[in-house]
């Protein structure tokens, strides 16, 4: 499960679908629907929140707003409508290393989008998260 923390404009159209769904399945788990990725380490900053539920929902709601953007047919039914939601912290390194991570996938599966976003070197976060510093999230498998 890969829960960017990028904003979603960056990814291409293959990594905003496996999004959308890891993100559907993050919240069913949030929700207690599920008994699979219980303990999901990348989980933990969602139910470290004063509203998990809120966050994910609001997580989607960008979500869909980028493939909307995109003129892609997500389904707004998955996700209720969050307008305020606090926000969770990320840090820059963790920024950092989710830009190399997405351009390593990039650069093999979608050439002109790793050409679009090669040159970006401070990529926004999806708005849910507030940037600080700090290091690596302790979850990553670096």
């Amino acid at each position: 499960m890969r829960l960017w923390s990028l904003h979603p404009k960056y990814l291409d159209g293959k990594g905003l679908v496996a999004l959308w769904r890891e993100a559907l399945l993050a919240k069913t788990v949030l929700e207690g629907k599920t008994k699979g990725y219980q303990n999901h380490p990348q989980l933990n900053r969602f139910k470290a929140s004063s509203k998990p539920i809120s966050a994910i929902n609001y997580y989607l709601k960008l979500i869909w707003l980028e493939a909307d953007n995109r003129n892609y047919s997500f389904d707004k039914r998955k996700f209720a409508e969050i307008t305020d939601v606090e926000q969770i912290n990320v840090t820059i390194e963790q920024i950092n290393y989710e830009r190399k991570h997405l351009l390593y996938k990039l650069k093999t599966r979608d050439e002109k989008k790793y050409d679009e976003i090669i040159k970006i070197f401070n990529f926004e976060t999806h708005p849910l998260f507030n940037l600080i510093e700090g290091e690596i999230e302790l979850w990553e498998k670096v």
